[in-house]
């Protein structure tokens, strides 16, 4: 209670009639698009920076960002016409030097980055004049407009810059974006400030207060005090712990997420090597129950690696229904019986506050196929650093956020599997890098979409990753903001356009 009182006494200091207050689980890590891998950072990052392209609101039709104009020139070529008056957070013009800048960086040994992989298909780019570039691809590339929303970061500040893995820029970035950094505190306040100069028009609320509060419980008092603005609720909360009056001050809006938890098998251990074992596992667990528990109705049962109204979803491919007897049956044939069961770790951070306890449900539903399995919970950043990219684990407890177009290449071809990649687990099937190979200069989306769904199913079936749930967002958001237009996309397409009514 002393916490939650200093808290709310703090926030008073920037409780200002035109700021935004949100909250962030972790301290973001890197606040540099082209270097940003966890949630905290990539959302905060979204505020600052700019790619060339962006999706519209219903995330259905590629738009312009910093480009004014773009068109192919061939099926292997591609110009970009930039616009006129973009200027850096510290008042220089943006260019196209910086677009080359960027692509240069990203191809470059002296970083480690997953997004590097989304270029590897560019022969070159080429400087027309300062508002206009083409780029060659050396083949068709099917997300060859794609590419191109990421982050563009400066050529003027960060062309000297020796090693940008461990630069100042990371924590003092400057961008393009709506909202400029005024002060990066960890474990306390992140504050971005309008930009006056924003080409889109200046937001018309003042700052963005991201309050660093680990504790999920914390947020969600911070939240119902008021002291919030905004917020994720999850499903018990909304279901047991919120009152009339909440409803009274808070809009919530729910949609289905771009996103999907899974537990992922550290395939360069011995243990799980052996497909039956995997199969096993899969065959132990109820999907179905997990859901019921952790989110009532307000999350599905995931099926396999793409999303649901995507043209990659198989909906064929269904969830495995749990049989322990089958999964007793197939650990034996590995070897695994009560005089010698099948033991394993899994690891997961308490950044997520579901997560947790979707660990100690599997270890449950595990138990009674003869599954000893231990649970370690750690603080993000330590799970990151220490666990997940070292691939110092067994299995980690994890979900990925995806695009509307899907690249299979980043989590699942060989390739990837490398410092700084995505496919963290080790996956390797040469049938499988053969086929995203070949789609990935494939133009025909119908073909495409055919190749997609072959790929599904073979990667459910190999069982690298037990896929577990989709979750529903809910977020509430105070009534004092106003113009939110939720759309396929969320709510946030159009938050420069959001204005707070009231003063707390």
């Amino acid at each position: 209670m002393i916490k939650l009182t200093l808290l709310l006494l703090s926030f008073h200091f920037y409780a200002l009639a035109s700021t935004l207050h949100l909250a962030t689980s972790t301290n973001p890590s890197r606040l540099n698009p082209i270097l940003a891998t966890d949630s905290s950072s990539s959302e905060i990052a979204g505020f600052i920076f700019n790619g060339l392209l962006k999706y519209d609101k219903d995330s259905s039709t590629i738009i312009g960002d910093l480009a004014e104009k773009f068109y192919y020139e061939s099926n292997t070529s591609v110009i970009f016409e930039l616009k006129k008056n973009v200027k850096w957070h510290d008042g220089e013009g943006f260019t196209a030097k910086d677009v080359l800048f960027t692509y240069e960086t990203l191809v470059s040994p002296k970083i480690s980055s997953p997004y590097s992989a989304n270029f590897r298909f560019v022969k070159n780019v080429e400087v027309i004049d300062d508002y206009k570039i083409r780029v060659v691809y050396t083949k068709p590339y099917f997300k060859a407009l794609e590419t191109w929303m990421m982050g563009i970061i400066p050529e003027h500040i960060l062309s000297k810059e020796e090693n940008l893995m461990n630069a100042k820029f990371n924590t003092a970035p400057i961008g393009t974006g709506p909202y400029k950094l005024h002060q990066l505190e960890h474990s306390k306040n992140i504050i971005l400030t309008a930009n006056e100069e924003y080409f889109f028009g200046r937001p018309k609320i003042d700052r963005i207060s991201f309050h660093v509060i680990a504790d999920a419980m914390t947020r969600f008092l911070m939240l119902k005090a008021k002291s919030l603005d905004l917020g994720s609720i999850d499903p018990m909360q909304f279901e047991r712990q919120l009152s009339k009056e909440f409803f009274e001050t808070f809009n919530t809006y729910e949609e289905i997420t771009h996103s999907y938890t899974y537990l992922g098998f550290n395939l360069r251990r011995e243990k799980f090597k052996n497909p039956q074992v995997r199969k096993a596992l899969s065959l132990a667990i109820n999907r179905e129950e997990l859901v019921k528990i952790l989110f009532f109705k307000h999350a599905k049962v995931c099926t396999g690696p793409f999303l649901p109204a995507t043209k990659a979803f198989n909906g064929e491919v269904k969830a495995p229904v749990q049989d322990i007897e089958k999964a007793k049956q197939l650990l034996q044939q590995a070897g695994y019986d009560e005089n010698n069961p099948f033991e394993f770790e899994i690891v997961t951070s308490n950044s997520n506050s579901v997560r947790p306890y979707a660990a100690q449900i599997l270890q449950h539903q595990l138990k009674k196929a003869g599954v000893i399995v231990n649970l370690r919970v750690m603080e993000w950043q330590a799970f990151l650093n220490m666990v997940v990219f070292p691939h110092k684990f067994d299995s980690v407890l994890l979900g990925w956020g995806l695009s509307s177009t899907p690249d299979p290449y980043l989590f699942w071809h060989t390739e990837s599997d490398k410092k700084g990649g995505f496919n963290l687990i080790g996956y390797n099937n040469p049938k499988m890098d053969k086929m995203i190979d070949v789609s990935q200069s494939m133009i025909n989306r119908d073909e495409l979409s055919k190749l997609w769904k072959e790929m599904f199913k073979i990667i459910v079936e190999d069982n690298p990753y037990l896929f577990l749930y989709i979750p529903n967002s809910i977020t509430a958001v105070d009534k004092g903001i106003k113009n939110i237009e939720p759309s396929l996309s969320g709510i946030w397409h159009n938050h420069i356009e959001w204005e707070k009514s009231e003063i707390k």
